[in-house]
């Protein structure tokens, strides 16, 4: 199945009236990382409001120790800081990366827009290098815009 096709299984999940926003967050998390092969960790962090952290909020895959994040530590938290996306195709290549897996290979970060501000992200791990493309960022783009609409 290509990205796109995935789009309604999302705005389902989404719309569904009867489950919660972090049950809707989870679910995507599932959806993707059990069906995108090259997805093999899925999570979204979310901002904390008074704090310049970002706090794991869902996640499909290994668990992680890395549940905070202090924006500008990792791809993650530079993300935080730069509000662009960042497509990482060798982590050992960055200084600044923070390991969730000695099996990773390339991870990309998509933040969350609210009313113009960042409030959060989708991060994506995979254990295939360079894993990662255009597509991916605008499919990405449009999951983190579906689910700001329900914060």
């Amino acid at each position: 199945m290509e990205l796109h096709d995935y789009k309604p299984e999302i705005s389902e999940l989404i719309a569904h009236p009867e489950l919660e926003i972090s049950e809707k967050m989870q679910g995507i998390c599932d959806l993707l990382e059990q069906n995108v092969e090259r997805y093999d960790w899925v999570g979204f962090y979310m901002a904390h409001e008074t704090e310049p952290t970002l706090h794991l909020w869902n996640q499909a895959g290994e668990p992680t120790d890395h549940t905070v994040i202090p924006f500008g530590k990792g791809i993650c938290g530079q993300v935080a800081v730069s509000n662009k996306n960042f497509v990482v195709d060798d982590v050992s290549a960055q200084d600044n990366y923070i390991a969730c897996s000695i099996y990773v290979k390339s991870e990309i970060v998509i933040p969350m827009f609210k009313d113009g501000k960042n409030i959060g992200q989708i991060d994506i791990d995979s254990n295939t290098p360079h894993a990662f493309n255009e597509h991916d960022e605008r499919f990405l783009e449009w999951v983190n815009e579906q689910v700001a609409t329900l914060l």
